[in-house]
């Protein structure tokens, strides 16, 4: 079997993993920025909840977080009579972006406290609202620095992909399963998985970087 026989199949894989990469990135990221600003609220109701969220998902295994969501989840609604059981696409997206979130979230939590307490201070002098001192004193300091790190979130989130083939979702981990199994050729099969999932990485650093580049200067234009 020639290796360019694998190829449609796993480039359709390789799509479902890149979709799910990019979901778990923006919803990651939604969360990183909720969570980590909501425990340094004064709220101790904000910051409780942002606090056990974060320990919660950084102290398990996405395996379990996802295994618990598509299985064990609609058992503990059949139990009280409602129905939670989710597809598997929506069960893969929540799961990774909680996870993604909850690692980005401590990111977020140390930038933002990394910033010069003189920057809070003079916002204090100018009167400006906390909500004011986020958003125009914190956050156009904290963002570039949050950068490297969730550069290296983003490449785990795309690793990260490869447990949704466990919950029957067709992606690059899965077709290459499906092809081993069929054709008994794993060093062909998984030799251009591992390839495919390089240049996915290259691709997704190199992106990565430029948006890295894009905040710096943003934040050059905002001083």
């Amino acid at each position: 079997m020639h290796w360019s026989n694998y190829l449609e199949p796993l480039a359709r894989g390789a799509w479902v993993t890149i979709q799910f990469t990019l979901y778990s990135m923006f919803f990651g990221a939604i969360c990183s920025f909720a969570f980590g600003i909501g425990k340094l609220s004064k709220n101790w109701i904000l910051r409780g909840i942002s606090i056990v969220y974060i320990e919660v998902f950084r102290g398990t295994s996405l395996l379990v977080q996802l295994f618990w969501l598509f299985f064990a989840l609609p058992i503990a609604g059949d139990m009280i009579g409602i129905d939670l059981r989710l597809p598997p696409v929506t069960a893969g997206v929540i799961a990774l972006s909680l996870n993604l979130g909850a690692y980005g979230a401590e990111v977020v939590r140390g930038a933002i406290e990394a910033v010069s307490p003189s920057q809070y201070e003079a916002a204090r002098a100018l009167n400006f609202s906390s909500l004011q001192t986020l958003w125009r004193i914190a956050l156009p300091q904290a963002i570039p620095e949050m950068m490297p790190s969730f550069s290296n979130l983003a490449i785990g989130a795309l690793k990260d992909t490869s447990l949704v083939s466990l919950i029957t979702l067709t992606d690059l981990t899965f077709a290459a399963e499906q092809l081993r199994n069929f054709y008994q050729d794993s060093a062909t099969v998984y030799t251009m998985v591992l390839l495919m999932y390089f240049g996915m990485a290259l691709v997704l650093s190199m992106a990565m970087r430029l948006l890295e580049l894009s905040v710096t200067r943003w934040r050059g234009t905002v001083r």
